[in-house]
């Protein structure tokens, strides 16, 4: 994760006795770890065991959409044409996905108290519409659109918003760490002067009081297409204090510093986030490319080693016709893709763009859903012919 951050109360020394106020029984530390003892590291101080499970059942909730028959050509599909709607959990509605990913928004219409754990993947959460709060044993992050929540791989947690009236999130799922970019980092671990982002930028989880409830908790756990509820005895929100370099936390892409150039950049320019599998770029209005002949629109490219994928969020988008805010385009590795007819002449002369998008690179292939197929624009592969 980012960086240390300490939040609560913690003893000078871990693993050693840490004595609650009645000065005889102790509050429980947890180690959360990654990579065997290897990666990057929490201490969490409980007033509870968190183990304290009293029973455990398997839910139904897994929604089965495989698309086994679905070409491999050009995809535009509209997700705001499936608002089924649910709490943060029910929600969601997968278009995209390979072994190591998957690609979903989910439209949320209602609370829940239940809590989530993702057992199997790491969470990216952009909130496109909505305001509210990131609750885990962690702490708080409020956030409002925008907002890009990283969630570690099994930190339970919970979406609290505003309203239940217009809340719309796009969420990839990783079976590796979101981690940042290693070249915008210095040897020390620092984010470099020329990282267009800063240590400054990151909302971080802030102390909330612990609570100290006995009773009956849902604490929803998902595993790969497995769902079950563990039944809690305790809340899973009993922290005292906690101190390391994993925890939740969120960057707004309004706070992305943009690349330019004297001729067109290529997509690793706008660079966010890397995993072991896909990178996620964060597109941002931006002044263009500054050469007397330069042509601002994409050139045409076969990234022959990703999957490409954008999600719209707002703004006019300079390169293709009929995009919503919303939508999302698929371009398989193994085909060429660029501007729409007529689009490369409109760019000339243009000096800035607009545009808010996030694009998600993948090293191996996607799959679509059923929810591509009823979403999707038929004509969209039509879309270059002259």
């Amino acid at each position: 994760m980012p960086f240390y951050h300490k939040v609560g109360e913690l003893p000078q020394v871990k693993h050693t006795t840490f004595y609650k106020p009645d000065g005889k029984s102790l509050y429980r530390e947890e180690l959360v770890s990654s990579k065997g003892f290897s990666g990057v590291y929490s201490n969490k101080y409980h007033l509870h065991m968190p183990t304290a499970v009293l029973g455990v059942d398997e839910i139904p909730l897994y929604k089965e959409v495989d698309w086994h028959d679905a070409p491999v050509t050009y995809y535009h599909f509209f997700t705001d044409k499936k608002k089924e709607g649910g709490n943060f959990i029910t929600a969601r509605d997968v278009y995209l996905h390979n072994a190591s990913c998957s690609i979903a928004t989910a439209t949320v219409t209602e609370p829940t108290d239940d809590f989530y754990r993702n057992g199997y993947a790491a969470e990216y959460i952009f909130v496109h519409h909505g305001t509210g709060r990131l609750l885990s044993d962690y702490g708080v992050i409020n956030f409002v659109p925008g907002d890009q929540l990283i969630i570690p791989r099994a930190v339970i947690y919970r979406m609290e918003f505003d309203t239940y009236d217009n809340n719309k999130l796009l969420i990839v799922e990783s079976d590796t760490a979101f981690e940042i970019p290693a070249h915008f980092r210095n040897d020390y671990g620092q984010m470099l002067e020329h990282a267009p982002y800063c240590e400054r930028d990151f909302k971080l989880p802030e102390y909330i009081t612990p609570t100290d409830e006995t009773g009956e908790f849902r604490l929803i756990v998902k595993t790969g297409k497995r769902y079950f509820v563990h039944l809690l005895k305790y809340h899973p929100f009993d922290v005292v204090g906690w101190d390391g370099f994993l925890y939740p936390y969120a960057f707004n892409i309004d706070d992305y510093h943009p690349k330019v150039g004297r001729i067109h950049l290529p997509p690793p320019i706008h660079l966010a986030f890397v995993t072991q599998s896909f990178v996620l770029c964060n597109f941002v209005p931006r002044p263009y490319d500054f050469h007397e002949q330069a042509i601002p629109a994409p050139y045409f490219h076969a990234n022959i080693d990703s999957d490409e994928v954008l999600y719209y969020v707002k703004g006019e988008f300079m390169s293709r016709k009929g995009i919503r805010e919303g939508s999302i385009t698929l371009h398989p590795g193994a085909m060429p893709h660029g501007p729409q007819p007529g689009r490369t002449e409109a760019s000339v002369g243009a000096k800035e763009t607009n545009e808010y998008a996030v694009m998600i690179d993948t090293f191996a292939p996607l799959t679509p859903t059923l929810n591509v197929k009823e979403t999707m624009d038929p004509e969209y592969v039509r879309s270059w012919l002259e």
